[in-house]
């Protein structure tokens, strides 16, 4: 028998309510509001960080990763508790995906099922070439490179094409380790913003406008972006539905960022599948139908064994 049904992920930092800091804050709100939607629809819940080393991860029927917001930084350590803990549990989302989404290589397999993403180069590690040569032979004005395994912006440069060499240094330092992306940048994102799309079971929930503060380009809220309530069209929903449907295996959730390329199209900035934000505090209904998707995926594996 186990003792809980579901257990929520987060990382140690964001494990109590620190009412003094407004992200802490916010990443415990936000998992206190899908706990009670999965409650509410009659399962055991439990709370936990994913390195904590008293917890039997057998205990629990299901995992599901949210606050998990430490792991890029501790990648080795990660991927040696995922490894193991997929031999006592079953992980939301699962195994797959989130090998498939930890790496931006992703967004190759998207563009190759009909996503329109962003004009993207990947480098891979020991790459020969100088990040001149590679920049030289593109016509763009403006370029974005940071790492193919990354989070909250890190390593993330935006430079002119003219410029490039005063990146040469951290290029070099950083894809002797690491494979790097380079992406022509979409200038609409200094206007327009960026749309965050949250998605469960398939079907579009909610959107939040993300926008960057005056003279970055980064929405991020660790770099001053802010954030509103975005209302999308016809046309919008089903772009990012049809992203949704082309990962494999499906996804329990997902949030989907959108941007406006150069040419004015939707395209994919990055398709979230491990520990989203997903703005529950935001929409009343939203961590109720997450908690649907969740007993849907539940109910349609219910045969399975770890």
């Amino acid at each position: 028998m186990h003792a809980f049904d579901i257990t929520i992920l987060t990382d140690h930092r964001y494990l109590s309510d620190k009412k003094t800091d407004v992200y802490s804050k916010n990443a415990f709100e936000e998992d206190r509001l899908l706990k009670v939607a999965l409650e509410r629809i009659g399962y055991r819940v439990n709370r936990t960080n994913w390195d904590d080393k008293v917890f039997d991860w057998s205990t629990t029927k299901y995992i599901l990763f949210r606050s998990t917001w430490d792991y890029f930084n501790r990648f080795d350590e990660f991927s040696a508790w995922l490894e193991n803990v997929c031999t006592k549990t079953k992980l939301i989302n699962q195994k797959e995906l989130i090998y498939w989404n930890l790496d931006k290589h992703y967004l190759m397999d998207l563009e190759r099922a009909g996503i329109r993403i962003p004009n993207t180069l990947i480098l891979e590690p020991k790459e020969e070439r100088t990040l001149s040569e590679i920049v030289m032979h593109l016509n763009w004005t403006e370029i974005i490179l940071k790492p193919a395994i990354s989070g909250a912006a890190r390593h993330t440069y935006r430079f002119k094409k003219d410029a490039v060499a005063e990146y040469e240094g951290i290029f070099s330092e950083l894809i002797a380790q690491e494979s790097m992306l380079i992406q022509e940048f979409q200038f609409n994102i200094l206007t327009k913003g960026e749309v965050a799309f949250m998605v469960f079971g398939g079907k579009f929930s909610h959107a939040i406008l993300k926008s960057a503060k005056p003279g970055d380009f980064r929405v991020q809220d660790d770099f001053g972006g802010t954030i509103q309530h975005y209302s999308p069209t016809e046309h919008e929903i089903a772009f990012v539905e049809k992203a949704f449907a082309a990962c494999d295996p499906q996804p329990i959730y997902a949030r989907i960022d959108v941007l406006w390329d150069n040419d004015g199209d939707l395209c994919i900035g990055e398709i979230e599948l491990i520990e989203p934000e997903m703005w529950f505090r935001m929409d009343d209904e939203a961590a109720d139908r997450c908690a649907r998707a969740t007993r849907e995926f539940i109910h349609q594996n219910a045969s399975e064994t770890v």
